[in-house]
This record gives C-alpha cells, structure tokens and sequence, in this order.
C-alpha cells in the first residue's frame, strides 16, 4: 500500500493546529481558554464521530487523548464551545482548508484527479443541515407555510468536490454557506453562493482550472458567463422542460444531419451519442453558444438518457470522457452529502445553532474531518488498514471511538494500527521498536 508522510493522519493534524493557531482572538490577550484549543475540540468532535456535544462533554476531563494526538492544552466544556465558535468568522476558515489542499499537491496524490485538458472535475451542488421552527438566528433562511403561516428557519450550504469519474474518493473544498446576509430582506440562493464559490475558488487554487459539472438546474446564462470569466470549463446537465429553445435548435440540426451521431458497443451496453457545436443556450441570449452532447445507455431491458452542454470541444475521441464527468456529477450527493448524513458524521444533528456564525462553523469543520478522511483514504496505508480490516466506513468510525475513549495512544498512527492489527499486537511492536 503507497503512503505519504504529509498525508498520515498525525502530519495534517499538526498542519490544522498550526493553522488555528493563526486565526486572530478578538478577545483580550489573558484569555484563559486559547481560541486554537476551541477549534482543534471542535474539529475533535467530527474527527472521532461523535454523536453530539454531549457525548464530548462527558469525556473530556478524563481522555487523555484528547492532549496527546489533538494537541489540546484545555478542552473547553460544551458551553465554551458553543460561546467561542459562534464568534469565529467563517473568512478566517479558509486559509486550512488551501493548507491541507497544498499537502495533497504537494504528495503528488492529487495528480491521478487531472480530469481533461488539465482541468480538475469539481461537482457543486447544495444541501440543507439544520431545520427548526423556532431554534433561529438573523442569517436564517425562512419558509412560510402557505396554508398555515407557520415559518421555518433553516440553513444550507454549497458544497464543492474535486472528484474523478474513474476515483472513488472525493476531495471537498471549502463550502459556501447560502444565509440571509446581514440587511437582506430575501432569503439568499443556490444561485449567489455559487458566484461567491467561485469567485473564492479562484482566489484560493489560482494556479488551477476547475471544469464545473452541475444538475439541470444550473445552466442559466449568468451563471455560465461567471464559469467562463474564470477560465474555467463546464459540463452541466440540460432538460428538454427547462431549455425548450436549445433542444429545438438540436432537433432542426438532426433532421438536416448537421448533429454526428456516434455509438459504442461495450459487451452488451450499446453507448449511443448525438453531439453539436454553437448552439444557443436559450433564446434570451443568442450569443451564448454552448456545445451539446445527448446520450443514451441501452442496455437489454433499459434504457437511460442524458444530456448535457459544455464548453470543450467535443469530438468521437473524448465524448465517452465527457459524459463519464457529467455522470460523476452525482458524487457531490451520494459521495458527499449521503455519506456525512448516513455513515456516521452526523450532517443533520444540531450541534448548536447560536445567534451568529456557530451552526455553520460546525459544518465548515465537519467538512474538514471528512476532507482529511479522504486523504488518509488516499494516502495512509494505515488508515487504508484498518478500513480493509473493518470493511465500512461505520465500523471504523465505531472502532476508532471505541479505542479512543478507552485506551491511551500516543498518535493517530498508533490507535489505526490498534484497529488494523489489534492492540496487543501495536504494543509489541511498539515495544520491539
């Protein structure tokens, strides 16, 4: 199994702390509880798969491992957590995320996601985390019920992935919360927190270029044209219901043999293909052309169709390609959001929820537990031990806390040898060494 020293579990916990310890502490200079100590526990909390606060609360005074692998001087109680956080602007965030971005280049292990052209494939898409009708903060989201007036509070985020059609893992980036911004009378959108994401995606990695895949939902003409000022690529989903005038476009071409038509035979999955190139987005901006590809898989007994627009040039070499990627699209769901909800990360518990920025530093923090879960996934032959050994990702989390909350251990490293290979085995090693 490969590795990488950057990428074990110990060397990105030091990366993170070194990080914390950067973001400035408003409060005053002899403040007892440091605010790197507050972010390392939060960021504990989602490491180790705890349920809730609680559940941290109750062991904090007693576990040792809490000083020893997260280098924690003082493990601040539940309320002190949830006081501090919601203070910490999310802004002061996004410089760990780009570091721990930084060591993955750097070990060479981002290099396989290369999508095509030299572009990264990333899948944006949004979710909702916390739904109350009366738990609330100014940056809520709000839903009045049309029958019965009753409002609900809510808040959601855009989540962007880094994934690769043919890779299991995916490679988050920091999220863009969709919140009421302060002054705004109207909910925010999907729509302006991927402007934002954007935008911030090239601040972030300007020495990359991103190619942007996204449902049927997406492709709308400010959006494409903010995709484009970024240098970037797309390939987004298109439904006849929703782009009337593009598919009309599509089906004058067909009938004067202006589409190419191409088909793959795979065992017994026929790839049929129908693509063209400067067609009108939408008939409110004819000067926005876009490629088009429609896809149909036929296998015996099904049949499913796609279709997508995008900007690369599409040709019989690398339209099985491009179709793959706008497939891929759904990792952002059922790789990302399903697992955070569904394999123990606890995506839709409300760890607090505060009156300032507390419910989404949780989940930018819960996103970065689970961004170094994919790079141990990637890089760390210890960590791929002990998922080999325990099979789910949910055994392993259990084991892990398991461990963790009973026996001491000196690093990550030791406690995933633990799983991997048993304790009583990592003891003699350790002793042996």
């Amino acid at each position: 199994m490969d590795t990488h020293l950057s990428l074990s579990a110990d060397a990105l916990l030091g990366v993170i702390r070194a990080e914390f310890e950067q973001i400035p502490d408003p409060r005053a200079e002899n403040a007892s509880l440091a605010l790197a100590d507050v972010l390392m526990s939060g960021y504990a909390l989602f490491a180790l798969k705890d349920p809730s606060l609680l559940a941290f609360e109750e062991r904090r005074a007693t576990d040792r491992n809490l000083h020893t692998i997260f280098k924690i001087g003082q493990v601040p109680s539940d309320t002190q957590m949830r006081t501090l956080l919601d203070d910490v602007e999310l802004a002061s965030l996004r410089p760990v995320y780009r570091r721990v971005h930084q060591e993955l280049a750097a070990s060479g292990k981002l290099r396989p996601f290369v999508f095509l052209e030299g572009s990264y494939l990333v899948s944006l898409d949004g979710t909702g985390y916390f739904s109350s009708k009366k738990v609330h903060c100014p940056a809520c989201q709000q839903k009045v019920n049309a029958k019965t007036g009753e409002m609900t509070y809510h808040h959601q985020l855009l989540g962007g992935v880094i994934i690769h059609p043919d890779l299991p893992q995916v490679i988050p980036l920091m999220p863009e919360p969709i919140l009421r911004l302060d002054g705004e009378a109207k909910n925010d959108c999907e729509r302006n927190a991927a402007k934002r994401f954007l935008d911030q995606l090239a601040t972030d990695y300007p020495e990359r270029v991103f190619t942007i895949t996204e449902d049927a939902l997406s492709p709308n003409a400010p959006h494409l044209r903010e995709i484009r000022r970024h240098g970037y690529h797309f390939i987004l989903g298109v439904k006849a219901g929703d782009h009337a005038h593009l598919f009309e476009q599509v089906a004058r071409a067909r009938q004067t043999e202006r589409t190419t038509e191409y088909e793959v035979t795979e065992g017994q999955t026929v790839h049929r293909f129908s693509f063209i190139h400067g067609v009108a987005l939408n008939q409110s901006n004819p000067d926005l052309l876009v490629n088009f590809i429609e896809y149909w898989e036929i296998r015996p007994g099904k049949t499913q169709h796609f279709s997508w627009v995008t900007d690369f040039t599409v040709t019989a070499a690398n339209v099985m390609r491009l179709m793959r990627g706008g497939r891929a699209r759904w990792k952002v769901e059922n790789e990302t959001f399903n697992t955070l909800k569904n394999q123990g990360y606890h995506f839709e518990h409300n760890f607090g929820h505060g009156q300032h920025n507390l419910s989404v530093v949780f989940a930018v923090l819960m996103m970065l537990a689970f961004l170094v879960d994919q790079i141990q996934h990637l890089g760390d032959a210890l960590f791929q031990a002990a998922l080999k050994k325990t099979k789910r990702l949910c055994r392993l989390w259990e084991k892990l806390h398991a461990l963790f909350t009973t026996l001491e251990f000196k690093s990550m490293a030791d406690l995933f040898q633990a799983i991997a290979y048993g304790y009583i085995a990592m003891v003699t090693i350790g002793t042996s060494l």
